[in-house]
């Protein structure tokens, strides 16, 4: 069964989205728009607290717990974790799941660390990155809201969290997202064929097409998009319904 998780990323107390991480425009108020989509059909939702590792802070728990009393779909929660206090205050706070990404590049340990403490379907990593001939994959791991680039091979990345114990990875493609112009599905494809888990297609949806990309040529489990909602492109239903229509399993 393939998910639909639309994405709010967030600074200011606002959902923002830009191209390739910057030039943020204004999408909305995070509790209205996390109420319409669940009542359009979101499976989860995400929340991406976009400048807390940049700004050296956490995840602002209040933006959390708002979001979380108006839907019951799974949360995930992401930006500024470092630490297993972090994680836990987040899902006090009413996540179900968290993302990190920066933190457990710094110290990998963390992510085994978190997956012994809460569960391997708690632990979302969320791997960055940029095309990069010197690596292996062809795909270089950045960091710090793809500030930074980490030195490492992003697929070879992602199977280190495998095996550390995180339960979902979000890969996402630097060179596409907020563009619209689809799914890295070369990055995507990549990712799924080095795991077992879960892998979720992120940065770039713009059309139908794209999500049925993702599933058939990427492999991903769990579609998440941003612009195409938040801007009113395309609808929740909308997705679903052609991705039914071409034999792809999704929920009602």
């Amino acid at each position: 069964m393939i998910k639909i998780m639309p994405c709010l990323d967030m600074k200011d107390g606002r959902v923002v989205k830009g191209v390739h991480f910057v030039d943020l425009k204004d999408a909305g108020d995070p509790v209205e728009a996390a109420a319409i989509y669940q009542k359009e059909g979101a499976d989860e939702l995400a929340m991406l607290d976009i400048a807390a590792t940049l700004e050296n802070r956490k995840t602002r728990l209040e933006w959390v717990k708002n979001v979380s009393a108006v839907v019951d779909i799974p949360l995930t929660v992401g930006g500024g974790i470092s630490s297993l206090e972090d994680i836990e205050m987040l899902l006090a706070a009413g996540a179900n799941s968290v993302s990190m990404n920066s933190a457990a590049v710094k110290r990998p340990k963390l992510v085994s660390e978190a997956a012994r403490e809460f569960g391997t379907n708690r632990i979302t990593v969320a791997v960055d990155a940029r095309r990069n001939h010197a690596m292996p994959s062809g795909f270089e791991l950045v960091v710090s809201g793809g500030t930074l680039a980490a030195g490492k091979d992003a697929v070879e990345w992602a199977r280190q969290c495998e095996a550390m114990g995180a339960g979902v990875i979000l890969p996402t493609s630097m060179d596409g997202d907020g563009t619209r112009a689809g799914y890295d599905i070369e990055f995507t494809r990549a990712i799924s064929r080095a795991v077992m888990v879960p892998v979720v297609a992120s940065g770039g949806a713009g059309k139908l097409e794209d999500f049925y990309q993702a599933v058939v040529e990427g492999g991903a489990a769990v579609l998440l998009a941003a612009s195409v909602f938040h801007f009113r492109v395309l609808s929740i239903r909308q997705v679903k319904e052609y991705l039914r229509e071409r034999g792809v399993e999704v929920s009602l």
